[in-house]
Formats: C-alpha cells, structure tokens, sequence
C-alpha cells in the first residue's frame, strides 16, 4: 500500500499532533473500522479496505481489514475537530497523497470520494489554512458530502464556488487540489 505521508507538510504535522496528542481517544479496531464504514454507503464501505491513521504520519497506513472492490476507508481522526471519517477511490487515494506532501495531483480520469458524517471545519479557498482568515471563505459546519475529481479542472469554471448556495459547489479553486463538493444526507449506518 501507498504511504500517503514521505514528508511532512505544515498540515501533516497538524495531523501528527492531532493523533499523538490524541492516546486518551484511541478506539478498539473495531470501532475504527465501524467509523471508517459509516463514511460511504454499504454497497462501498462493506468491501472496501480499512486503514488506520499511522501513530507517526510518516508511517505506511496499518490496515485493520482487506478489502477487495477497490476503495479504502479511513475512520475519523480522534483528536479533530469534526467527525471526518472517508472512503476514497484509487484516483483520490493519490490526490491525498499529493495533498499531505504538498505536490500536484495527477488526475487523469474522474474520481469520487465519500464523507458522509460531514468533516471538519476548513477553508474553501486555501487547503492548508489552519483557520479562519477574511479572505478564505472558512466553512465552520461540514455538511456530508460526495467529492468528485476531474481530469481538466476548467470543467469546474462554470460552477458555483459558493459553499452555502445549497447544491454542489467548487473547493480548493486555483489550486492543484481543486474539487467537485456535492452535499448528501448524512449516512446512518
């Protein structure tokens, strides 16, 4: 399996602080492998492959469950803010780690990701923002979502770059890490 973290970013290290500041929060495998289910709905999450976030972010993902249709779940990291537990396609897989490594992505066909518990607060406009600035558009309340990935990212010029317009919008714009926001009802597993 890919590990998503060689270097550290400024986020990576938020992530590593998070889960190492984050023991007393730790949960049974079991319970990770629940919360990383409840990120897509069954017909992804009951095949897919479970991994857990690494106690050190330079650390390959300890995988709790194989998996065999192709996606890989992770559960919600402890010590964050929101509940974000997610299920990613082999095209997002790669998209996070250009994202925790700081390199573009190289998205040549469409991929989806599911986060249907919501996620945490994060800014629309700048994806490694670590909080709420005037110009980047902060987003306190994750909504369950589907993300999409294109492979030509002037696809997404015409839609909407608003996050409260009540449909999909536009995240991360100008930016290699640019992506399709689809709101969905959040998933009961």
């Amino acid at each position: 399996m890919m590990n998503p973290f060689p270097t550290l970013s400024r986020t990576g290290l938020g992530l590593l602080l998070l889960v190492l500041c984050g023991p007393a929060l730790s949960a049974t495998p079991e319970e990770k492998i629940a919360s990383a289910m409840s990120a897509a709905p069954p017909s992804v999450s009951a095949a897919a492959t479970i991994l857990d976030w690494p106690d050190n972010m330079a650390d390959p993902m300890p995988e709790l469950r194989a998996g065999s249709n192709g996606w890989v779940c992770l559960p919600d990291m402890p010590a964050s803010p929101g509940n974000d537990p997610m299920c990613l396609d082999d095209v997002w897989m790669g998209w996070l780690h250009a994202w925790m490594t700081k390199t573009p992505p190289k998205i040549d066909k469409m991929g989806f990701g599911y986060m249907l518990q919501g996620g945490t607060p994060e800014s629309n406009t700048d994806p490694y923002a670590a909080g709420p600035a005037d110009d980047n558009e902060w987003i306190t309340e994750a909504v369950p979502h589907l993300m999409i990935l294109v492979p030509d990212a002037a696809m997404l010029d015409a839609l909407p770059h608003q996050h409260d317009n009540g449909g999909p919008w536009v995240m991360w714009r100008d930016t290699p890490y640019v992506h399709i926001m689809a709101p969905m009802p959040r998933h009961t597993p």
